[in-house]
């Protein structure tokens, strides 16, 4: 029997802590590496492989876009663009869509609508809300709005026009806010994903959305890690029956192939004209294939019911196991959404839990992410607790450093 192989990367650019594996082929929610061992799913690519691994409805349909048209130019109308747009706007309420590559993209492309809207009301220097432990993306633009600053460090001047509060707090965001006529939208996720699994609380949204209405600000929701059925609604601002202006979306949408978009209602959808905004490769033929097809694969097989169902046995799991433990702060999270926040930094977790044979992530230092596939099964979510709970339990009684 031949030595596991360990990968290296060395001509590529170092910006990542990889873990020593490479993973080879996949199948449902099990992956297997370049030395044949498998692995049980808990990551989904960072919630990108929504319908898993090689599904069988999926490789075809992909298959049979890229023997016709993999890109063309948006120089040209894209039928898939419509036919995809028409499907998020049903789902969604609003009425319109931009296609990009990722959610970096669709932010950046908001943070710009935003902008806009406030130059066309006559506002100089145009200012956002945004929020404490957000994470919007690392270009510049979206950096600047993100909430941490261990991810800002090195990348400064920052851009301005960004105002910061804390999250679930009506009182201060309006105190934030009074009497500056510059602020032209609030920009937010539902749940943030890299700042620790924080959801908004359901009746500060319905607040926001009345203040938003009250000031004529843009209501602006990151969905690009808790949407396209994560939670168990197709997005997860839904749970407390309101619309946004502006929603950014990626991750999820294209089960793996790279697909960003910025789906607008009424009041934002138009403040685009030709030349304002662009891309090269955003709306292709391959990804607007890989977006129709996810949402038809998760319609007809009942994920967003999946993802509730399992997800809530997952959490009821993890909440028993867990119960009266020392070091678990809090369990959160919604549907196939969760986060295991201990009280020190657990990134050794994420290693261990590697080596027997679970992906996960560790974020925000001290919080072990859960972002499977959407057809997780209940036997599944089994899995993970019998693998991740011990794995925890022992991590707790070492010694702190």
């Amino acid at each position: 029997m031949s030595a596991n192989v360990v990968p290296s990367s060395p001509h590529v650019m170092n910006t990542y802590g990889r873990l020593p594996i490479a993973l080879s082929h996949g199948q449902g929610c099990r992956v297997w590496d370049t030395n044949g061992r498998a692995y049980l799913d808990g990551l989904g690519g960072i919630a990108v492989n929504t319908l898993g691994h090689n599904h069988p409805e999926l490789v075809p349909a992909l298959q049979d876009q890229i023997s016709k048209l993999i890109h063309s130019s948006n120089y040209y109308h894209v039928p898939g663009q419509e036919q995809l747009a028409t499907k998020l706007t049903e789902l969604s309420g609003l009425t319109n869509a931009f296609f990009c590559c990722t959610g970096l993209e669709a932010n950046e492309a908001a943070l710009k609508l935003a902008r806009k809207f406030g130059h066309d009301k006559g506002i100089e220097r145009p200012e956002i809300v945004v929020y404490e432990a957000a994470f919007h993306g690392r270009s510049i633009a979206t950096l600047s709005a993100t909430g941490n600053p261990k991810v800002q460090q090195g990348f400064g001047p920052l851009v301005e026009g960004f105002i910061r509060v804390p999250l679930n707090d009506i009182d201060a965001l309006k105190k934030a806010t009074e009497g500056n006529p510059n602020v032209v939208a609030v920009f937010f996720e539902t749940i943030q994903g890299e700042g620790g699994i924080h959801p908004m609380r359901w009746e500060y949204l319905r607040q926001v959305r009345a203040l938003c209405d009250q000031r004529d600000w843009l209501m602006m929701i990151d969905e690009v890690q808790c949407g396209m059925g994560r939670t168990g609604k197709w997005f997860a601002h839904q749970w407390a029956g309101i619309k946004p202006d502006v929603m950014p979306l990626a991750k999820g949408l294209g089960s793996g192939v790279p697909i960003g978009a910025v789906v607008a209602g009424p009041r934002a959808a138009h403040i685009f004209g030709p030349g304002n905004h662009g891309t090269t490769f955003g709306g292709n033929p391959l990804a607007m294939r890989a977006g129709i097809e996810t949402i038809r694969i998760m319609e007809e097989q009942n994920l967003l019911e999946n993802a509730a169902t399992v997800g809530a046995h997952l959490k009821a799991a993890l909440e028993r196991e867990f119960a009266g433990l020392a070091g678990v702060k809090e369990i959160r999270g919604q549907g196939l959404m969760l986060g295991i926040e201990l009280d020190r930094p657990c990134g050794v977790i994420l290693g261990r839990a590697c080596d027997a044979g679970l992906l996960l992530s560790v974020t925000a230092d001290s919080v072990i992410r859960l972002v499977p596939p959407l057809i997780l099964s209940i036997a599944e979510a089994d899995e993970i607790v019998a693998i991740l709970a011990p794995l925890v339990k022992a991590f707790l009684t070492e010694p702190q450093p």
